[in-house]
């Protein structure tokens, strides 16, 4: 284990990267006073694969999901139409209390 200062760390930071590879530990001390360890970080280990069909008989779609939307509710969504409660459209105001 190393010890050095911050100015000696930027100076030499490469240097210190490759030692940590190498299994070394390095402690960055400002004033004298250790404030960061510079550890190697341990490889990521695989997430394990979820098996298909958890979900299997909890998923519904409806028969008409695919269908084309009504007038209405297609102009919703394109900004075409807006309902009188949102606060975007141009008439609309707020509640009272």
């Amino acid at each position: 284990m190393k010890t050095v200062n911050v100015h000696e760390a930027k100076a030499h930071l490469s240097e210190y990267l490759a030692a940590v590879e190498r299994g070394e530990e390095i402690i960055i001390a400002r004033r004298n006073k250790p404030v960061a360890r510079l550890v190697a970080v341990e490889p990521e280990k695989p997430k394990k694969r979820r098996p298909f069909g958890l979900a299997k008989g909890k998923v519904w779609i409806s028969e008409d999901f695919n269908a084309p939307l009504d007038d209405e509710l297609l102009g919703l969504f394109t900004g075409e139409k807006m309902l009188p409660s949102d606060p975007l459209n141009p008439d609309w105001k707020p509640e009272e209390k």
